[in-house]
């Protein structure tokens, strides 16, 4: 690949019943540790890396979309469940869950964010940035449309 108009990431579902590309780089590649993704994604972290919505096609089917909070849409495959994409409705980005790459080993993390709920036992040695959830006026104001946590 000398020719970056030549840079394709190609990916989707479980069952194929989604698929798309990306005819750009994916940009801030990252580890996120919030309990919003975790639970969005059923794992201790989502590992998500942004694609430019221009450069974002869906070449089978189209994900299912899920308004997780005032902020924010999650895409998944309505056939068999696999967590697609996470983005922010002001974003130009849609951020695509590196696992439904067809080849994850072409991007490699650049940082941690939300470590402030990352799972304790949980130990990634790398020595890559670790940040917190932004204290932002819009995540305060936020409204969650995830079921709410039992309470302890």
């Amino acid at each position: 690949m000398n020719n970056p108009l030549d840079l394709k990431f190609t990916g989707g579902c479980q069952c194929g019943a989604v698929r798309y590309e990306v005819r750009a780089p994916l940009e801030m590649v990252h580890y996120c540790h919030c309990r919003m993704c975790q639970r969005a994604v059923g794992n201790a972290f989502a590992l998500i890396a942004g694609a430019p919505r221009d450069k974002l096609s869906w070449v089978r089917g189209m994900p299912r979309l899920f308004n997780s909070s005032s902020l924010a849409t999650r895409g998944f495959c309505n056939e068999c469940g696999t967590p697609l994409t996470f983005g922010y409705h002001e974003s130009m980005f849609t951020y695509l869950t590196i696992g439904s790459l067809d080849h994850p080993e072409m991007v490699t993390p650049e940082r941690h964010y939300g470590i402030e709920s990352a799972i304790p036992w949980l130990h990634i040695d790398d020595d890559l940035p670790r940040e917190t959830t932004p204290d932002d006026p819009r995540y305060l104001a936020m409204v969650v449309h995830q079921h709410a946590l039992p309470v302890s």
